[in-house]
């Protein structure tokens, strides 16, 4: 069967050789704008091409098995499982100029970055480009609500699933579908360095986020095995080569973890490291995960945000929202996976010792 929603328009176009040119567009506009889950739901098909639509090809479809509501601000956490019974997380954030959704891009990560939940278990599987974009559709479904920006700062790094999310970003921006303006796209990466030269190449316009945690190579590999692949050096060469070639600034995530990545002489090494680049840096109190010791203090936060402010380094702390539902990706997929788990373990013994639920 194949994947109708991870299809372009000319690859729609392409596989309907058999049709009226005009079909594709029709059946691309159910799918993108008026957001059809079924083929029948297609009217102005004949009935024998949504026959044969039925029977060649699948519309995704994920389903909310939990859903986590903020009653500080609002913000909605979506535990989505996938066609295959895996399942991955999706933020929704309300702000006052729009309505911003982050989506994951992998079902787990083996980037194994030590203080983030999504990599616990390690990397499943890569999701197709109809599994994003179909997060961002659902969303809207369940809240009425049009996404008016994006953040690809999930579970899973994005440019470790490369052609899915360039055809994802290509079928979200398409003026025949979503149609959102990759200038309301924030990608984050842990640093794959190569990657992120491709990217630069294709002029995209998206924001690049690129998750930096410490100017030290030591202690950066430390907390994300990626630098001994691409150490500092490397990955600051990129990021200019980056910014010359797109004329985008550069974001820099940084959490702030006490202890690990926040005095003042780390600071200071930070700024050292970033003066002259045109870039930001975003800083993020880490999230406290029950399987890690990294934690955070208000006051470290600030701290470190002074010590930039007045090395002249652009800043801001990233406002936290849904602090009270766990709202970092990764938390809630790790608990249903381990439910899960244990279920599983449950039935083993029960039909080893004999055991029913009678």
């Amino acid at each position: 069967m194949k994947d109708i929603l991870s299809m372009t328009l000319d690859e729609l176009t392409a596989d309907l050789t058999n049709e009226k040119p005009y079909r594709a567009k029709q059946i691309y506009s159910w799918l993108h704008q008026k957001r059809a889950v079924t083929f029948d739901e297609m009217s102005d098909l004949p009935a024998a091409l949504r026959e044969k639509l039925n029977k060649e090809h699948i519309i995704c479809r994920l389903t909310a098995v939990k859903t986590l509501v903020s009653e500080r601000d609002g913000t909605k956490k979506y535990l989505f499982e996938l066609p295959d019974g895996e399942c991955i997380e999706t933020v929704f954030m309300e702000y006052k100029h729009a309505h911003s959704l982050c989506i994951s891009s992998q079902v787990g990560c083996r980037m194994g970055c030590k203080f983030c939940a999504s990599g616990l278990d390690g990397l499943v599987r890569n999701l197709t480009p109809a599994e994003m974009l179909s997060q961002v559709y659902e969303v809207e479904r369940l809240t009425g609500e049009t996404i008016g920006s994006l953040v690809m700062m999930g579970i899973g790094e994005p440019l470790d699933n490369y052609d899915n999310t360039i055809k994802f970003l290509t079928l979200l921006s398409d003026k025949n579908g979503k149609n959102l303006s990759l200038r309301h796209v924030s990608l984050s990466t842990c640093g794959l360095v190569p990657k992120i030269r491709e990217l630069s190449k294709l002029h995209l316009g998206l924001t690049l986020s690129v998750s930096l945690h410490d100017s030290d190579n030591a202690k950066r590999e430390d907390i994300m095995p990626v630098t001994k692949a691409y150490n500092i050096d490397e990955l600051i060469k990129a990021c200019k080569e980056y910014i010359a070639e797109t004329g985008r600034r550069i974001s820099f995530e940084y959490a702030v973890i006490a202890g690990v990545n926040d005095s003042k002489t780390d600071a200071e090494r930070l700024i050292k490291l970033l003066r002259g680049i045109n870039c930001h840096v975003n800083l993020i109190p880490v999230n406290n995960v029950s399987e890690t010791d990294f934690h955070n203090k208000k006051d470290n936060v600030k701290n470190f945000e002074g010590y930039l402010n007045a090395g002249k380094i652009p800043v801001t702390v990233r406002r936290t929202l849904g602090s009270d539902i766990n709202a970092a990706c990764g938390q809630l997929r790790k608990q249903r996976t381990e439910d899960r788990r244990q279920k599983t373990e449950d039935r083993r013994q029960k039909t080893e010792f004999g055991i029913n639920d009678c």
